[in-house]
């Protein structure tokens, strides 16, 4: 079955009296403050990772120039052809100028390869003249092309000596041999030394990224203090007159009831009276015509003796609100309209927000009794929290709330003025033929 057509407005209602205004503004700066918290936090944790990759990325720069310059002045010139060819005396040489690189730890393992694969030359001497699959970098490496410096764990097959030593500084530079033949050499380093400077540049630049950061929050702080009390300040005054409206509202409508009650339906009144007595008067062939404008005047003067009673609400001061409703819903069963009402019991409600619900439901069930053509109708009062909500369900013929409205449709257009008017939420929710809901809420304060 697909699910009725909504249509809902939703507007906020702002708060008023003096210690709701003190709270809103408490309420507003700890927004404020909890928001700039997540900035800072937001802020910081890219940031971390960006000075710890800058940090990397600068460790990674000098163990390069560190293994160009041990490639390049003490290893490279050693790689003769004896060194090559396995000799022992020239290996020996080699590893004396090469220990005191490895004596500090920092330099963890060297290796030399040749184009094929070969290892030429290592601190491991079972490694020496053993050979390997190359990677396919490594060609243009030893063409001249770029260093590779990389962060990482060491599981290849050449790595079994590296591979419990955790990630390692690992770097490939080209370098020539003492014939001046290309060559790849590797070395590793300790992985504590890009630690050590990423905890350095942390160290030295958060603080004072960080206390900026607090700084310009703490520095709109004032600002946004301001900017909530003149809105507040605005809500106020907006609330204010919105209880003014809603007084005049009501006196304006008592003015025009009595109005109507007193002068119009009196004389319309006198009137019917006067045509009563001539209907029994006269005889002639006008009685026929003076009986149905009787009638029609006597239709008119119920009429208006009803809209008076619309006019002119019940007193929700003595009655109560709930006791209202109530009364509101005897005409529909009256009509033999099955009503069902869960109302509180009690409802602590001013009488501004009380009657603007009995505006709502007054209209709703008008609505409800003139055209839904209903045979059960629900009718409930809810506090939920801060709000207090206000639905009114019926099986009635409905109506397509997408479509353009009908005439008839005013009483929905009141409500929703009403509802537009308090701040409130309303949701009206129909479908041609399954009846009708509308829920409203306004704030109890």
């Amino acid at each position: 079955m697909p699910r009725p057509a909504i249509r809902a407005w939703n507007f906020r209602h702002p708060n008023g009296a003096t210690a709701a205004e003190k709270s809103e503004v408490r309420s507003a700066v700890t927004r404020y403050l909890l928001i700039s918290l997540t900035v800072v936090v937001c802020v910081s944790v890219p940031l971390s990772f960006w000075i710890r990759a800058q940090a990397q990325s600068h460790t990674l720069a000098d163990a390069t120039v560190i293994t160009h310059h041990l490639a390049d002045y003490t290893v490279g010139p050693l790689i003769t052809d004896e060194v090559i060819a396995g000799d022992p005396e020239a290996l020996k040489l080699l590893d004396s100028r090469v220990a005191p690189w490895l004596a500090d730890g920092s330099i963890v393992r060297v290796k030399v390869w040749n184009a094929d694969g070969r290892v030429l030359y290592s601190d491991v001497p079972s490694l020496i003249g053993r050979t390997f699959d190359m990677p396919p970098w490594s060609v243009p490496l030893l063409a001249g092309g770029a260093d590779r410096a990389a962060l990482q764990q060491q599981n290849g097959l050449d790595n079994d000596y590296e591979a419990d030593s955790g990630e390692l500084v690992e770097i490939y530079v080209r370098a020539l041999d003492a014939a001046g033949r290309p060559v790849m050499f590797e070395a590793y380093f300790d992985d504590q030394t890009v630690h050590d400077e990423q905890a350095s540049l942390l160290l030295s630049m958060t603080p004072a990224i960080l206390l900026s950061l607090m700084v310009l929050q703490l520095a709109q702080l004032p600002l946004a203090i301001r900017l909530a009390r003149r809105i507040q300040v605005d809500s106020a005054s907006r609330r204010q007159l919105l209880q003014d409206s809603i007084r005049a509202s009501d006196l304006e409508r008592r003015r025009i009831a009595r109005y109507l009650h007193d002068e119009v339906i009196q004389d319309l009144a006198g009137l019917s009276y006067a045509l009563e007595a001539e209907d029994k008067l006269d005889s002639g062939a006008q009685r026929s015509l003076i009986a149905k404008a009787r009638l029609i005047l006597q239709r008119n003067v119920g009429t208006l003796r009803a809209m008076t009673g619309e006019l002119y609400p019940p007193d929700l001061d003595r009655l109560g609100l709930i006791e209202a409703l109530r009364r509101l819903a005897d005409p529909l069963t009256e009509q033999g309209v099955e009503v069902r009402l869960n109302l509180p019991e009690h409802l602590d409600l001013d009488r501004d927000r009380s009657s603007i619900l009995y505006r709502i439901a007054r209209e709703a069930l008008s609505n409800v009794l003139k055209h839904a053509g209903a045979h059960s109708l629900e009718l409930a009062l809810m506090q939920d929290g801060d709000r207090i909500r206000l639905s009114i369900r019926d099986d009635g013929r409905g109506f397509d709330p997408e479509a353009e409205p009908p005439d008839w449709h005013v009483g929905l257009r009141i409500i929703r003025d009403t509802v537009l008017a308090t701040g409130g939420t309303l949701e009206i929710s129909s479908r041609d033929g399954d009846g009708t809901s509308i829920v409203a809420a306004i704030d109890r304060s």
